[in-house]
């Protein structure tokens, strides 16, 4: 399919960031039958530091942690028709604070998928999803409601030429947008189209090379001290797909290459240099699996002052099945994001940050389809100097869910 826009490149640090209060009480487990199954969850968690304020401002709303409580419930599918395949799952979540009552809000995450197949050499999917949930609150200082309603539709066709050789080609159309009025200069929508010749030798690894083309448009101009400036952009891309099977138990899986970006509103208005994201897995024989990772990408953010930034990271992880019931996992992450800002901005050539993250999940399935999640997530940001300063946040979060 086609690689994730930037409005789906989610890095570690991003789900660190929100994924425990702005998402429901557990993302939609995977069916383990073939069928319609009803899926239910509950969650609870705590946020000393709920808004992100930095360190040292005064509290919003008389405080700065809270509490909330989150219920979900919706269907899942998982359907074979022949050789087609159907997936989807709907969902409608209930969340309630305890402190911040302006921020409750009802969600909902609905996603469909079409895996398809023509004769024996052509197949495929289709995919939509529309998900609406509350937006983080990372990178600007309000304790108003923000919800961030985001739609895709994507399509994607693979011809097998050969048994080792297959040209993929594929679209997709992603839209963001947000209710916050301040946070209206961040609605946007991404067009994508790519094309990829794959080698697939026996043995299981995988080398393509992938040419991409996305046009981002923001249809609210965002305010500038000279001048209107539009966010609008062309990324033109060229890069290599490896999904390399090093040994039994290691595996290396990327996709890296040459960028070049077209955006008056960022820096001198065009950038170009090596962009992608690199992953590494060791699974040795036992109880323990390692995973690393490296990324140089750009990516949204949800500032009312600057709609990308350029992000360097790290992570490293590791997952220890502790009983046939019972999983650890730990995960660590620092991501450094250079803003580049509009000339407008006072040392707009400094404007950058970094946050780091650290978290512990424990995994408990209690019986067939029901799974109960306990985490503590840490989270610390350095000042930027577009007005939001260092913070340190720290959450726990647990969570059932139920699948029948």
């Amino acid at each position: 399919m086609p690689a994730p826009s930037a409005l789906h490149r989610l890095s570690p640090v991003a789900l660190c960031a929100g994924a425990f209060w702005c998402f429901p009480a557990g993302a939609a487990p995977t069916p383990s039958t073939e069928g319609i199954q009803l899926l239910a969850g509950i969650g609870w968690a705590h946020d000393d530091n709920l808004l992100r304020q930095a360190d040292g401002a005064p509290a919003l709303g008389g405080g700065r942690s809270d509490s909330y409580r989150t219920f979900e419930a919706g269907v899942a599918l998982d359907k074979h028709i022949s050789r087609q395949r159907l997936a989807a799952t709907a969902s409608v979540s209930k969340t309630a604070f305890d402190r911040f009552r302006q921020l409750d809000y009802t969600g909902h995450d609905l996603q469909a998928t079409w895996f398809w197949h023509l004769g024996t050499q052509f197949d495929g999917r289709v995919e939509a999803l529309d998900i609406r949930t509350l937006a983080p609150y990372t990178d600007f200082n309000s304790d108003q409601r923000n919800l961030r309603q985001q739609r895709r539709q994507a399509f994607d066709a693979g011809w097998q030429l050969h048994p080792s050789w297959k040209l993929r080609a594929g679209a997709e159309r992603d839209k963001a947008s947000y209710d916050l009025a301040i946070q209206r200069f961040n609605n946007r929508t991404e067009q994508a189209c790519e094309t990829e010749l794959l080698y697939q030798p026996r043995g299981g690894s995988a080398l393509g090379l992938v040419a991409r083309r996305v046009k981002g448009s923001y249809p609210y101009r965002r305010p500038a001290i000279a001048t209107m400036l539009t966010d609008d952009f062309t990324q033109d891309e060229l890069k290599l797909r490896v999904n390399w099977l090093a040994t039994g138990s290691t595996m290396v899986q990327g996709l890296a290459g040459y960028v070049r970006r077209e955006q008056p509103s960022y820096g001198e208005g065009v950038t170009s240099g090596v962009n992608g994201r690199i992953n590494a897995f060791y699974t040795p024989r036992g109880q323990v699996s390692y995973q690393a990772g490296v990324w140089r990408e750009f990516a949204p953010i949800e500032s009312p002052f600057v709609s990308y930034t350029l992000n360097k990271g790290v992570s490293i992880g590791v997952n220890w099945a502790a009983s046939a019931r019972l999983a650890l996992e730990a995960s660590a992450t620092y991501e450094r994001r250079s803003y580049t800002g509009r000339g407008d901005f006072t040392g707009a050539d400094a404007l950058r940050d970094a946050i780091r993250s650290a978290s512990v999940r424990a995994v408990w399935q209690a019986r067939p389809g029901v799974k109960v999640v306990a985490a503590v997530v840490h989270q610390a940001r350095t000042a930027s100097g577009l007005g939001i300063g260092k913070f340190d946040a720290n959450v726990v979060q647990v969570s059932a869910n139920v699948l029948f």
